[in-house]
């Protein structure tokens, strides 16, 4: 018995990934490169059109820029596994493999979270206090969120990374998953997980939860000012920006909740991948449709951008 355990130690894990039926697989890998390349192209234009656009140079731009490279970075922590095993015989991935993949799923998730809290303040400060904006978002106070986001999400996943390693998995190493995530782990574990269990609930909804609850906040206060504008028009158009954001980052943090603040004993496998998915490829695609490509300013300059034309501040 011993012998086993030992020898499963060291053991690659086994990523069953979105389905076991063979007939499914060229589809799912079909419509998920579709979806890959849509959030790819989407958020690595954002990037490329604020950097080289003088007139996007406003805070929320600032933000939007670090939210899209974030998004780019976490969906491709996971998706480009899962389409290769999609088509692959081995789908195995080693110990050190899974962790890595899990450090950096957890830190570009935890920055995603604050980077949209820290949208929302904008935001909020935009509407609520328009004569102190320049001085409460300044360029100073953009880059301590944006730093604090990247440095709390790093923590935050290292912490969880250490935890996870001195786990024993003497059991299957076969994982109901496509990529290496916390819930499916803990149940192959043998080892006591209630210490990881405490830190997801704990020091977790921190940086989960605490955003979000942030972000109600912030659209409740947009709503409140947006009610007093004497225009219906603007009313109108303010509510429909609102609500689409509201929209996505419910998606986002409802799937991310429903997954992770449950105890693993309750954790189902389907249910899990089927959540998952919403927020590691749907939320990162619709993002650049949701906050950006919507927006006049962001469609100019993705025009100069292809036309090669340059575009001034003044422009906007």
């Amino acid at each position: 018995m011993d012998a086993t355990n030992e020898s499963s130690e060291g053991a690659p894990f086994i990523l069953l990934g979105l389905t076991t039926s063979p007939e499914q697989r060229r589809p799912l890998f079909g419509l998920f490169l579709v979806l890959y390349v849509a959030g790819i192209l989407g958020n690595g234009l954002i990037v490329a059109a604020i950097r080289a656009s003088p007139a996007l140079r406003a805070p929320m731009y600032f933000l939007l820029a670090h939210l899209s490279f974030a998004d780019l970075c976490f969906t491709s922590v996971t998706v480009p596994k899962m389409l290769a095993n999609l088509l692959a015989h081995d789908r195995s991935i080693s110990v050190a493999g899974c962790l890595t993949q899990m450090y950096f799923f957890f830190a570009l998730g935890v920055t995603d979270s604050c980077l949209l809290a820290a949208m929302a303040y904008d935001r909020y400060v935009a509407i609520r206090h328009p004569l102190h904006y320049a001085t409460r978002m300044s360029r100073a106070v953009c880059k301590a969120l944006v730093g604090t986001a990247w440095l709390v999400s790093h923590v935050h996943s290292l912490l969880h990374i250490l935890l996870m390693a001195r786990l024993s998995f003497c059991a299957s190493h076969h994982v109901p998953h496509f990529f290496c995530d916390h819930q499916p782990l803990l149940r192959l574990s043998c080892s006591d997980t209630r210490h990881i269990q405490l830190l997801i609930f704990t020091e977790g909804a921190a940086v989960v939860v605490t955003p979000f609850l942030l972000i109600l906040a912030s659209y409740g206060a947009i709503a409140a000012a947006v009610l007093r504008l004497p225009s219906a028009s603007g009313r109108l158009r303010a509510v429909s920006t609102c609500g689409s954001h509201l929209a996505v980052v419910s998606l986002f943090y409802g799937t991310v909740i429903a997954v992770y603040f449950q105890p693993t004993s309750r954790y189902e496998a389907e249910r899990g991948r089927v959540a998952t998915v919403m927020y590691t490829v749907v939320t990162p695609m619709l993002n650049p449709v949701i906050y950006s490509l919507r927006n006049r300013d962001v469609q100019g300059a993705l025009r100069a951008l292809f036309t090669g034309r340059k575009i001034s501040a003044g422009d906007s």
